[in-house]
């Protein structure tokens, strides 16, 4: 049976694939010669091809009460870059069982991409009972003697249960309503299912409607028309080529009749990776790599390769630590041999200071804005005031006749030679910056297994046997770990260089050859610190991490406070007469209490001084804070003073650091909060 290529793709089954087709007729006369995608591709009558794969290009949209009943409505095409994020709208149809689910979704490589679904009923797998409404998160497809499965996770209020579903089950299920906001990509790559309708909502643009003549269209809810691209292979070629879907052509497919031995079989890296490990190592030859990819530049199309075996890649997520929005950003293996040196933390609540203690070793930090409390249980924190920063307990508060409980922070604030224990909300949008007194040097496994992330640090000693990027750079910031399954490459005619490639990451096409004559040993792998692009950054953060919750919002305010915040005039620290507690016996590490004395940082402020940018401060503490500053070896019995004296401090600009607006980061942090 004939069938236009829309056709073909609206029928196909991706598991099904690969797929002969015969070209029957068309607009191309025979003979005709047309290149697509940067490859010539002859189409005539009569030619063979087999398709390999598809993917969709690009989207139309279009006015969901124009599309019903109509196939001619008008559309306006989205480019997949679009600066905006999208809600996604519940499908109102069923589905009658797994299989009919799988049939029609995508199921993504992270969290984001896991399709939730619901049962309209209670139901019961095995001895687990799903209730009606409670979430199905599909994972993976399993296979179990011979029975296909799905392999799931059942949300059960604040639980989850592992749970493996047949495809042969049935039943009425429906889509969970989703709270996330995606790109468009995102939803091309996961969310648009086979043979249904895919509606969207823009909830927000980065762009302004004078640079985004979409915006007036997308005011309303509209419907995503995707157009898809054929990937294919020629009868006796090995180039990959591509067939856009809305060619007026007729095809056959004649996928039974044929013998597919005769065409070249293209991998990507993933299909490789997915092999048993008994089929490595292999030899392949590369048939598609894209030009962009260049930091693995002795491979190229054409190259023969020694595929070793599977592995993983232990990579750390890292940015330039600077203000500015032309940061960047690299991926450091595990295998770094350069060392670094800790620089100061700036935290811009106090929910940040519970997030950065690790091991119960607290934490000194230096205040750099005022707070005044609405509660007599919490302490108000004053520009200057030093503080070790212990744990986090939820605390009882009074709040207009009623109890309460509200997330803190313990902390020991240090005054004159004592150390008064005092208590700060987590809500509180304080700021801080963090006093080093260490000055070992670390590697990058001792920073991500000893301190919790964010940390920030300096190259001290850069890695001799690579091009070091990283050395150049005054402050780095190590954000998170992540995971990259990988293959171990070599080249055929030089097999003592070896890569670790990502294959999520990397696009590659290769095609299996016969195996080596011989076992080739695999040389230590070559590895690189690579500069990664902006997007590629908030990909990988937006789909690691999955536990990163926002601070806690701050409770109503009582309507006849203590004091208000308007009312309360806080005073430098040297001006306030306190009577602090004894310090606890037990003495926090790295903290000399010897004899009762404390090194003190004052910072001799007056009140007009309240609000010096948080940078100069950073810059001050990174001064007063050189490594050995406390150390018992070099420190008198007396105490030490470091006074600052702001009043001759020079503010003109004439700095190697640079300035970033306070309430620019409040309100980024309030949208945030919001999302």
């Amino acid at each position: 049976m004939a069938l236009t290529l829309e056709n073909f793709i609206d029928a196909l089954d991706p598991s099904t694939l690969p797929r002969v087709l015969q070209i029957l007729s068309g607009i191309y006369a025979e003979g005709s010669v047309y290149e697509m995608h940067g490859q010539e591709c002859c189409l005539s009558t009569g030619e063979i091809i087999k398709v390999t794969g598809f993917q969709i290009v690009k989207v139309k949209v279009g006015r969901c009460e124009l599309i019903e009943g109509s196939n001619s409505s008008p559309a306006m095409e989205l480019p997949l870059d679009y600066p905006g994020f999208f809600k996604l709208l519940v499908d109102p149809c069923p589905y009658t069982s797994i299989r009919d689910i799988m049939k029609t979704v995508k199921i993504g490589d992270n969290r984001l991409g896991h399709p939730h679904f619901r049962s309209n009923a209670d139901i019961q797998v095995n001895d687990i009972l799903i209730k009606e409404g409670e979430h199905i998160v599909l994972n993976t497809l399993a296979e179990v003697d011979g029975v296909d499965h799905v392999n799931c996770t059942v949300i059960k209020g604040n639980k989850s249960k592992p749970l493996r579903i047949p495809l042969s089950y049935e039943g009425t299920f429906y889509e969970c309503e989703d709270d996330q906001f995606y790109t468009l990509k995102e939803i091309v790559a996961w969310k648009i299912s086979k043979h249904r309708r895919r509606v969207v909502k823009l909830m927000k643009t980065l762009a302004t409607l004078e640079e985004n003549p979409f915006n007036e269209y997308l005011q309303n809810d509209v419907c995503l028309l995707p157009v898809y691209e054929i990937q294919a292979v020629m009868k006796f070629q090995k180039d990959i080529v591509r067939i856009p879907s809305y060619l007026d052509v007729e095809v056959k497919d004649i996928t039974e009749t044929y013998d597919l031995s005769s065409f070249v079989q293209p991998l990507s890296l993933i299909d490789i990776f997915n092999r048993p490990i008994e089929d490595f190592p292999l030899l392949a030859e590369i048939i598609e790599w894209p030009d962009h990819q260049h930091i693995y530049n002795s491979l190229n199309v054409g190259k023969q390769i020694i595929i070793h075996s599977r592995d993983s890649s232990n990579t750390i997520i890292a940015s330039e630590n600077r203000s500015d929005l032309n940061k960047k950003h690299f991926l450091i293996p595990k295998s770094y041999k350069g060392r670094f040196k800790r620089r100061p933390r700036e935290f811009p609540t106090a929910y940040d200071l519970v997030l950065a203690i690790k091991n119960n070793d607290p934490l000194h930090v230096i205040a750099t804005k005022s707070f005044a409390s609405e509660y007599a249980e919490f302490a108000n924190v004053y520009f200057g005031d030093q503080f070790l920063v212990h744990h986090c307990q939820s605390i009882e508060v009074n709040r207009e006749g009623e109890k309460c409980l509200i997330e803190a922070v313990v902390c020991e604030r240090i005054v004159e030679k004592d150390y008064e224990r005092v208590i700060l909300p987590t809500y509180m949008a304080g700021s801080f910056v963090e006093v080093i007194h260490d000055k070992k040097q670390y590697d990058i496994s001792d920073i991500c297994n000893e301190f919790s992330l964010p940390f920030n640090v300096k190259v001290s000693i850069r890695d001799l046997s690579i091009n070091d990027n990283l050395a150049a750079l005054p402050s780095l910031r190590i954000e998170e770990q992540i995971t990259d399954p990988c293959l171990l490459i070599s080249l055929l005619d030089d097999p003592s260089e070896c890569f670790k490639i990502p294959v999520k990451r990397v696009i590659m096409s290769v095609q299996i050859m016969e195996g080596p004559d011989q076992y080739v040993s695999c040389p230590a792998p070559k590895y690189i610190v690579e500069e990664i692009s902006e997007e590629l950054y908030y990909m990988l953060r937006r789909y690691e991490n999955s536990t990163l919750l926002p601070p806690p919002r701050p409770p109503k305010k009582p309507q006849s406070p203590i004091s208000s915040p308007a009312t309360i005039r806080l005073l430098p620290p040297q001006s306030r007469k306190q009577d602090p507690p004894k310090s606890p016996k037990n003495s926090p590490t790295g903290m000399p209490r010897n004899k009762g004395k404390c090194q003190k940082i004052i910072l001799d402020v007056t009140t007009r001084h309240e609000n010096i940018p948080p940078t100069i401060i950073t810059e001050l503490v990174k001064e007063r804070s050189e490594p050995g500053a406390l150390s018992t070896d070099t420190m008198p019995l007396e105490a030490t003073s470091l006074a600052v004296d702001v009043e001759n401090l020079d503010f003109s600009g004439k700095h190697d650091y640079e300035y970033i607006n306070e309430n620019e980061i409040e309100d980024l942090r309030k949208q945030l909060n919001e999302n």
